[in-house]
């Protein structure tokens, strides 16, 4: 049977086509791969651990390649970051189209290395080539890790029963930035020109590593989590599916930013289904609620409270628009069958 769907494929689908695919045992794995866990966690001795992801970065079109360097970094070490580890290294591979200039290749590289040296990250290796294969500049691979003392770290799977589910920014802070330039010629006669320019601004916070790390200072949290692939429905099961525990959330139309509500309207999708790297998603003891949000309140970043972990509960369950529904695995993201018809024109 052929695979149609776009993106990844769903969780259940992921660990069926992956199974017993991961080389040789190491008792230094303590959390290794699996459905909504960003980073592996390895003990590599002397109470230390580190915290290692990888991810590809696709180009968006319209976007400059300054952005792109941008994403490149901020979303690899969103993925360290969520464990509570400071990412401290990274490595990435730049795959060029044979036309691509020298100069768009130093364009990337250079804004790469300034992201970079903005997070304290330093770049210790890489590739670099054009190839035929290539169509559009783009990054194979960016592989970003951390250390820290063994005691000093969290994984997705973390929550705990009881722990309040914090939101920072809204849903589809990606999709929605991305989308935005891609159509914003097509539709501006259907958003508001001030709400458009302010969703193709949110470019800019593409990226969790803020939202995580303060978070982790602050104390009281317990599992963190970006909302990628799936947006934040897709976050929430994977959260749920990690921890092992059910949950019950809330979710208020007055929770999606208006630009981003007046954006999907615009283009018909549902903003809680897409993609949101930017959007942070965490589980934290109730006692520390309070706190943790006055930390992020004091940088700018707003949040939300959409849930608890309840463990008694005998499904995950979603309110939303007056209905209760189980929460459902995540589907095809709404993103790319949008991205590339935009692409397509």
């Amino acid at each position: 049977m052929s695979n149609t769907r776009v993106g990844k494929p769903a969780p259940k689908a992921l660990v069926t086509l992956l199974a017993g695919n991961f080389g040789k045992f190491s008792k230094q794995v303590l959390v290794g791969p699996g459905p909504g866990l960003d980073a592996a966690i390895l003990d590599i001795g002397c109470g230390r651990v580190m915290a290692i992801a990888e991810d590809p970065i696709f180009p968006a079109p319209n976007l400059p390649l300054e952005i792109m360097g941008y994403f490149t970094v901020h979303i690899g070490a969103s993925d360290v970051a969520v464990t509570g580890i400071k990412p401290e290294f990274m490595t990435y591979t730049l795959l060029m189209p044979p036309e691509s200039s020298l100069s768009d290749a130093e364009i990337l590289i250079r804004s790469i290395s300034e992201t970079a040296k903005s997070l304290d990250i330093t770049i210790v290796g890489g590739h670099t080539g054009w190839y035929g294969a290539v169509t559009v500049p783009t990054i194979g691979g960016v592989t970003v890790w951390g250390t820290a003392p063994s005691d000093q770290w969290i994984s997705p799977g973390g929550a705990k029963d009881g722990d309040v589910i914090l939101m920072t920014k809204g849903p589809s802070i990606e999709a929605a930035a991305l989308l935005g330039v891609l159509y914003k010629d097509k539709i501006q006669s259907k958003m508001d020109s001030t709400l458009l320019d302010k969703v193709c601004g949110r470019t800019n916070e593409i990226t969790v590593v803020e939202d995580a790390l303060s978070a982790f200072r602050t104390g009281g949290v317990h599992a963190m989590h970006d909302a990628t692939e799936g947006g934040v429905l897709g976050g929430l099961w994977e959260m749920q599916a990690a921890s092992g525990l059910q949950i019950e959330v809330k979710l208020e139309p007055s929770m999606v930013p208006e630009d981003i509500a007046a954006l999907a309207r615009a283009l018909d999708f549902d903003p809680w289904l897409a993609i949101s790297e930017g959007t942070l998603l965490a589980a934290v003891q109730p006692e520390s609620v309070a706190a943790v949000r006055s930390t992020w309140k004091k940088i700018g970043i707003p949040s939300y409270v959409i849930g608890r972990f309840d463990a008694p509960l005998s499904e995950s369950r979603i309110l939303r628009d007056g209905q209760s529904f189980p929460l459902p695995e995540p589907q095809e993201d709404p993103f790319w069958r949008l991205f590339f018809a935009g692409l397509e024109g």
